[in-house]
């Protein structure tokens, strides 16, 4: 095993992907000569030359309708989108078409694309750079929608995605990519992911948290914060929105009695709703305290750092959620009596 940053794990599976199959080529804005606005593409251009890394125009409309058509012809474009903000740009190719193609043409073609793009706050680029609109996109049937957290995560569901069949937007956060994590040495030897399975990522009895993406890893932070405390917290991460495994979310609670959602959207019309209303509907009877969410404050994200990090979801917003939940429960008043 070796230890890598998610952007490494990320080009270093492009790379064996493109390697595996010669219909697997790049699509994006600077990502050939400059090698990708976060490096993502370092060095690709030079391995595998233009015909398979291509500089796209900055039209983002244009280069991922041309990816929709290459894909229906046979070779499975990966095209990247400097930030899923962007992606809005693009908004009738990925909704009205890549979605769509299979379903009314009877399946007579498919469109086997990837569509790369990294969201996020945090990083001070104001309000039109610093969104996580994927609840757009998740809620498109057609499409797949995928979130890894980890690298691990990164490089299995990345090749899962690009072997798809089916269209499938890959999200990224931007304040993952330095994060770090551990890799088979050889990057073949990662087996693809299972597209549409969450998994419990540490195992727990007392309260279930539920995330994705970087909500995922603040998530298990705050489960080893808590195990300081006596409580023994569940974690969840999504990894994929479309399809949704509503089956582990639902069999977690069953076992913790309550659940806290962790997201870095906005609160209202969330990820976090649907979540919350999997849960009522399939663990209504197991519930000893109501599901709390936690996201991000309702503006847009200001440029200013004290307020950006004031409007985002945090480990100490999480962990007060969480409290909260177990002190609804009972449990928490049991554990300090006990302590």
């Amino acid at each position: 095993m070796a230890t890598v940053t998610y952007r490494q794990a990320l080009r270093d599976t492009l790379r064996a992907e493109m390697i595996r199959d010669e219909n697997v080529f790049l699509m994006g804005e600077e990502i050939g000569l400059f090698e990708g606005s976060y490096k993502i593409t370092e060095g690709l251009l030079k391995e595998f030359g233009p015909r398979r890394v291509r500089d796209t125009p900055i039209a983002e409309e244009g280069f991922v309708g041309a990816a929709i058509g290459a894909a229906m012809l046979g070779l499975r474009p990966v095209v990247e989108l400097m930030t899923i903000n962007f992606s809005l740009l693009a908004l009738d190719q990925i909704v009205n078409h890549a979605a769509k193609i299979y379903g009314m043409f009877g399946g007579q073609t498919s469109v086997p694309m990837v569509i790369r793009t990294p969201g996020g706050g945090g990083q001070q680029l104001g309000a039109t750079h610093s969104q996580n609109v994927e609840l757009f996109y998740s809620f498109i049937p057609g499409l797949k929608v995928v979130a890894p957290s980890t690298p691990a995560e990164a490089s299995a569901m990345l090749k899962a995605a690009i072997r798809d069949d089916d269209p499938v937007l890959f999200l990224e956060n931007l304040a993952l990519y330095n994060s770090k994590g551990e890799l088979p040495a050889a990057v073949e030897d990662v087996e693809p992911a299972q597209i549409g399975r969450a998994a419990v990522t540490r195992p727990g009895t007392d309260i279930t948290l539920i995330g994705y993406s970087r909500m995922a890893r603040v998530a298990t932070e705050v489960a080893e914060t808590l195990a300081g405390e006596g409580i023994s917290a569940e974690v969840v991460d999504l990894r994929s929105l479309r399809p949704l495994d509503r089956a582990t979310i639902v069999e977690s609670v069953r076992r913790t009695g309550c659940a806290v959602v962790a997201e870095d959207d906005w609160l209202t019309y969330g990820i976090g709703a649907e979540i919350a209303a999997t849960v009522q509907e399939g663990a209504f009877d197991w519930l000893d305290a109501p599901v709390r969410r936690v996201a991000m404050a309702e503006v847009p994200l200001p440029y200013a750092k004290s307020l950006e990090s004031a409007a985002l979801p945090s480990a100490a917003s999480l962990l007060t959620a969480a409290r909260d939940t177990l002190r609804a429960t009972g449990r928490l008043a049991a554990l300090e009596t006990a302590s």
